[in-house]
């Protein structure tokens, strides 16, 4: 998938996923949009935990992070859970689909580690372990994880559609398009001539 140049990374990220919170009609805080973006730049360079997100069971990484002993182990453990799936389902639904993960299941492990995540931070000030604002964040990624899910997968389509300037980039955007049936997928291979359409014929141009 193409990755759009560093300095101008969080500037797309940022108009991304307020146009697609937009125009989903998503009543989401200024605070989730922000983690949002934040989530998308975190993933331009994945570090080795977040990378285990996408690589290894999520059902045992969750029983992990519920047995970590260390509070603030156990909440970024959790949290990473979270954003890996939801960064997952939203850029590569396809690559779960193929290995037979049902997205329903996922979506559900998503929330509850958000959930998670957010009920240790209510507990007691003594064994919190971020600031005092954070829980209602949380709250609101466990609560629209499925909504947030759609935003992603549009930011991934809008990053898909950047390449479309070359050939090569116009193939990924098509075989995307395929997958998805993306509206703003099929807006960017209209603007280069394409008529996207399924069957023996392929595209029309």
């Amino acid at each position: 998938m193409t990755i759009l140049a560093a300095h101008s990374v969080s500037h797309f990220f940022y108009e991304a996923v307020e146009d697609s919170l937009r125009l989903q009609r998503i009543d989401a805080t200024d605070g989730a949009m922000r983690y949002l973006v934040a989530l998308l730049g975190d993933y331009v360079h994945p570090d080795r935990r977040t990378g285990e997100t996408l690589e290894r069971p999520l059902t045992l990484l969750f029983d992990e992070a519920l047995r970590s002993p260390d509070p603030a182990d156990r909440f970024q453990r959790l949290r990473v859970i979270g954003d890996g799936i939801l960064y997952g389902c939203g850029f590569f639904g396809d690559h779960f689909e193929a290995r037979g993960v049902d997205s329903k299941y996922l979506c559900g492990l998503g929330t509850r580690a958000y959930g998670e995540a957010g009920s240790m931070l209510r507990r007691p000030a003594s064994e919190r372990t971020v600031s005092e604002g954070a829980p209602d964040l949380f709250a609101e990624l466990a609560t629209n994880f499925d909504r947030f899910v759609s935003v992603l997968a549009d930011v991934a389509d809008a990053t898909v559609a950047t390449g479309v300037e070359t050939s090569r980039g116009l193939l990924k955007v098509y075989e995307r398009w395929l997958k998805t049936g993306s509206e703003r997928l099929a807006s960017a291979l209209t603007s280069r001539g394409v008529v996207p359409t399924r069957g023996t014929r392929g595209v029309l141009q």
